[in-house]
């Protein structure tokens, strides 16, 4: 004879809504994706803006094979979130129009945004080292997709401080 113990009813109800509400919650956190991919979610939306900001170069004495200089290159983005404007920092090196090292920062003004940007930036090597400049356009990083219109908006100022 098997013997079963019935558990609870309002613990059974507790459990599954536990279970449902943190799978919902787990789904929107997707901290170890990495990769640059279209996102149409709603981790982190609103309205990407363009910022002509403040963009500065140190070029290496190396030549470049391409349509950009090599070089190390840097430029400031911005990206409307609910609650703010933001702004990250973006310097990149390049070699042969190859993006062969890059760092991001950011002064996030929203406590979202800093969670948010901290993901990008602790995921966007893996992205965009080891690509071609022209080629690239980031959309989402570590469940970020605000802050890659950051991204991309210095990295357009980059391309034009580069070619010129």
């Amino acid at each position: 004879m098997i013997r079963t113990t019935a558990v609870p009813r309002p613990l059974r109800v507790g459990a599954a809504v536990v279970g449902v509400a943190g799978a919902i919650a787990l789904a929107g956190c997707s901290a170890t994706d990495s990769s640059a991919t279209a996102d149409t979610g709603s981790s982190d939306t609103g309205t990407t803006t363009t910022d002509s900001g403040s963009s500065s170069t140190t070029t290496d004495s190396g030549s470049s094979t391409g349509g950009y200089a090599d070089g190390t290159y840097t430029a400031e983005g911005s990206y409307a979130t609910p609650e703010s404007v933001e702004t990250i920092s973006v310097t990149v090196t390049l070699k042969d129009d190859v993006i062969t090292d890059v760092e991001v920062s950011g002064s996030p003004q929203a406590r979202e945004s800093q969670e948010y940007q901290s993901k990008f930036i602790g995921g966007i090597a893996d992205v965009v080292v080891g690509q071609d400049i022209d080629s690239l356009s980031v959309s989402r990083v570590a469940g970020s997709s605000l802050t890659s219109g950051g991204f991309n908006d210095a990295i357009e100022q980059i391309k034009a401080e580069a070619a010129g």
